[in-house]
């Protein structure tokens, strides 16, 4: 395994403590900005009683110090079963590199706020409906936004960014995703992440339990979704959270069977599954990608698994790194020189070279 440290751990449990409910520690996804070493890292709270982003600033050795507090406007929530991610879910923060944004869910309150981001300074530009209920997931791809909500069966809502920080609905960017959300517990059976594929012309969503299925949507140029997804039953699976490498592909966690699964998606938007990667471990529900190697967050275990991708589409495993207990969502540098993973039971942020 090529990691080191953990470097830091930010103390994000200060915060935590100071809430009416323990759900305020989880779901929170670290979200490095682009920038050169020294720049911020920001992590969402999801705390019920009223949601905030917490900025740091990377020191050049990966290190964290916490620079102050921004609220977002709206809560966080809750799913029912959910232990170190009350959101269940990859990517409840987006940072748009363009327009210099950062996106995040208020679950509790089924909104999502726009902030300007400069340095490790944020301003509140706006809080929009998600456009469904209890919003989990959110990506940004040029001037196009969607969200992920978890409810109520599963809905995606589409946005373009107007004025270069406001959001507005896309005539045609709403689906309804049809999921058995109402199944026991309900932190398995709601959908799990949405993000544009690399190049913007496709939305990816999972939906772990409540469907165990890839859903891949056509985007049209407006942003507007082209008709029905192409759904790809994984059985058996509950595909949670994902990524793709440098060729599109995708590489997706089953938290069902704790592997780490690679899709080739078709021209149709139907997927086939190339590889099979086990991590041995617990939880196994999100990932992170640097370079040629993928970092898979096991929360049962308190890990991290490690690939490297090999010929045209084998992961070859690195081994494991312990990090704090309750490891969730992680980031990784646009230099690819740290990762920062949240720690989902101890609300904290571990940082590795």
């Amino acid at each position: 395994m090529t990691l080191t440290g953990p470097k830091a751990a930010a103390a994000v449990a200060a915060l935590v403590a100071a809430a009416a409910l323990p759900a305020s520690s989880a779901a929170a996804s670290p979200a490095p900005r682009p920038a050169a070493p020294g720049g911020p890292v920001f992590v969402q709270t999801d705390n019920p009683a009223g949601n905030t982003i917490v900025a740091y600033r990377r020191a050049a050795d990966g290190s964290l110090q916490q620079r102050g507090t921004f609220a977002t406007g709206g809560r966080g929530g809750v799913l029912d079963g959910s232990v170190v991610d009350h959101l269940a879910s990859q990517g409840a923060l987006a940072y748009d590199g363009v327009h210099h944004l950062l996106l995040a869910v208020n679950a509790g309150s089924d909104t999502v706020t726009v902030f300007a981001a400069e340095g490790d300074t944020l301003r509140r530009e706006q809080v929009v409906p998600s456009g469904g209920a209890f919003p989990v997931s959110v990506t940004v791809h040029d001037d196009r936004v969607y969200v992920l909500n978890a409810r109520d069966g599963g809905s995606v809502q589409g946005y373009r960014i107007a004025g270069g920080t406001r959001l507005e609905p896309v005539p045609g960017g709403d689906r309804q995703l049809g999921l058995d959300t109402a199944t026991a517990p309900e932190f398995t059976h709601t959908p799990g992440q949405v993000s544009f594929t690399p190049d913007g012309s496709r939305l990816v969503v999972t939906t772990k339990a409540g469907g165990s299925s890839i859903e891949v949507f056509s985007v049209l140029p407006s942003g507007a979704l082209a008709g029905p997804p192409a759904v790809t039953e994984v059985g058996g699976a509950v595909p949670f959270g994902f990524t793709f490498d440098e060729h599109g592909r995708l590489i997706v966690t089953d938290a069902a069977t704790n592997a780490v699964l690679t899709f080739a998606v078709r021209r149709d938007g139907s997927a086939v599954e190339l590889d099979d990667a086990p991590t041995g471990q617990l939880a196994t529900c999100w990932i992170v990608r640097a370079g040629d190697r993928f970092y898979a967050s096991n929360a049962g275990s308190g890990t991290l698994s490690g690939f490297r991708q090999t010929g045209r589409a084998t992961l070859e495993p690195l081994g494991e790194t312990a990090t704090g207990a309750g490891t969730v969502d992680s980031a990784v540098t646009p230099d690819e020189r740290f990762l920062y993973v949240q720690t989902g039971a101890t609300g904290g942020v571990d940082a590795f070279r």
